[in-house]
């Protein structure tokens, strides 16, 4: 009878290295096992950290580096990049509000490689800084990246 009040014991995992091919097949693998109305985010810490105790099952082990993981887009950064995943965040919002706005997509009229206009952006008070990276918006999903579109 008391046994069902027992703790269950957590499994320990080893912290080792682990690389950001590793990491990313463990989030695929932890992905396709969510439930479908469940988002990808609940595996990201509020300072954009993984939750590598979700992960450990999948990786057989926490690892060593800290790895970060944009909430927006879902793109996934080492320690030394830590700041690309917040700027990509900082942006996608703003991008998100300003098509609201407008229903259009901040980019200068005629870009063919859709660059995102900071200007547009700090003209409608989306935001306060310009990040030292381009970004690219995806016509399809509106999402921004590193990469030109065409």
């Amino acid at each position: 009878m008391w046994s069902l009040f027992k703790k269950k014991k957590e499994k320990t995992y080893p912290i080792k290295d682990i690389s950001l091919h590793e990491l990313k097949q463990a989030i695929r693998q932890y992905m396709n096992e969510l439930p479908d109305d469940v988002p990808l985010g609940i595996l990201i810490n509020d300072d954009l950290t993984i939750n590598y105790y979700e992960l450990a099952p999948y990786l057989n082990a926490i690892p060593l580096k800290t790895y970060y993981m944009s909430k927006e887009t879902y793109d996934i950064f080492d320690e030394d990049q830590r700041h690309l995943a917040e700027n990509l965040d900082y942006t996608q919002r703003a991008v998100d509000q300003y098509i609201d706005l407008t229903g259009e997509i901040p980019v200068i009229h005629g870009d063919p490689y859709l660059k995102v206009s900071y200007h547009k952006l700090m003209k409608h008070g989306l935001i306060t800084y310009r990040p030292p990276h381009e970004f690219y918006i995806n016509p399809k999903d509106h999402l921004i990246n590193f990469k030109k579109t065409r």
